[in-house]
């Protein structure tokens, strides 16, 4: 089940949300989307009282079919609006303010909202075990793009996970925009035995690999902005390159191509793999004296490239030939 609450969005877009919505299918089914989706529509023009109401209202909804055993998926859009309808009807109220004007108990009303997400056993059918869940997903829209604000603040502490979108790289076309830098999650160890278990032992091994990667390309931008990337070593020039793949062709996706849309934990794992090991093997072929033009033109690249449009039926054949090839030529 998903339940889209648009808390203080502007008029016009919630009517392209009600015209687009019933024409959209689901890629499961096949059923319109709208047989289980649910729409909370609350404008900037109502009430600020509807406004601080329609998440609470959404929240309800939800507990509603997780008591029935469904998952269910929240998306509040946006809770810096909320948190405005919140301050001005504390300022009506001649409350004490507090930070940047919002009440003090406003951390305290958000957590209430978080804290109701979750898994649970459900009661009633005849003893027999029965779960649903509840996920939030909120969107929050500081102002400039500052993080150290209050509603984004409190909301950080709360949630257990932060997917920061950046504006440069949606200039780059680069989507989905989120700053893989910023962004966290804090349930990393708690899916540790679940990825051993169904995915591979070394899964958490790859991850870390690959955000060091790209903590190191980060760095190095800065440098090569300054000196140019003619005045770095061949070591770190193959950093910066193989970065720049995985950026592209594992971080970047394309919404509108049926392979890419949506990519399965099994396929994210044997690509990172493929990536990672690429990454290797040109370190290994520039100690062997090799030049940085013949590292960079390795056969290999073509076939990482083609990687994300592979269909899934068959991938991880492909994906260990490709493995394969690259072993082969680090032990050579």
């Amino acid at each position: 089940i998903i339940i889209y609450v648009g808390c203080g969005e502007r008029g016009n877009e919630m009517t392209e949300v009600l015209t687009e919505f019933p024409e959209l299918l689901d890629p499961y089914t096949g059923l319109p989307l709208m047989k289980r989706t649910v729409l909370i529509v609350n404008t900037s023009n109502m009430p600020v009282a509807a406004r601080e109401a329609s998440i609470y209202t959404g929240i309800t909804i939800a507990e509603y079919y997780r008591d029935m055993g469904y998952n269910v998926a929240l998306m509040a859009d946006s809770i810096s609006r909320w948190a405005e309808a919140l301050r001005e009807i504390s300022s009506r109220l001649e409350e004490m303010p507090g930070e940047e004007g919002y009440p003090t108990y406003m951390a305290t009303r958000l957590a209430n909202f978080y804290e109701r997400g979750g898994r649970i056993r459900c009661l009633g059918n005849n003893n027999d075990e029965r779960f649903g869940s509840i996920s939030i997903v909120s969107a929050i829209s500081p102002p400039g793009g500052d993080f150290s604000e209050p509603v984004t603040q409190a909301s950080m502490r709360i949630a257990g996970a932060l997917w920061a979108l950046d504006a440069d790289l949606a200039h780059r076309r680069h989507f989905p925009a989120v700053n893989w830098m910023r962004s966290f999650s804090l349930y990393i160890e708690y899916l540790q035995e679940w990825y051993k278990e169904n995915i591979a032992e070394d899964w958490n091994i790859l991850r870390q690999e690959l955000m060091l990667l790209l903590q190191k390309e980060e760095g190095l931008s800065e440098i090569v902005q300054l000196v140019g990337i003619d005045a770095i070593p061949d070591s770190e020039r193959i950093i910066l390159e193989v970065a720049r793949m995985i950026r592209e062709e594992f971080l970047r996706q394309n919404a509108f191509s049926e392979t890419d849309a949506f990519c399965p934990p099994a396929k994210q794992y044997w690509m990172l793999k493929a990536f990672l090991l690429y990454y290797k093997e040109l370190d290994a072929m520039l100690k062997k004296g090799a030049a940085l033009e013949d590292a960079l033109s390795h056969p290999a690249r073509n076939d990482l490239v083609q990687m994300k449009e592979m269909k899934t039926e068959g991938f991880v054949e492909k994906a260990k030939e490709i493995i394969n090839k690259m072993e082969m030529g680090i032990k050579q």
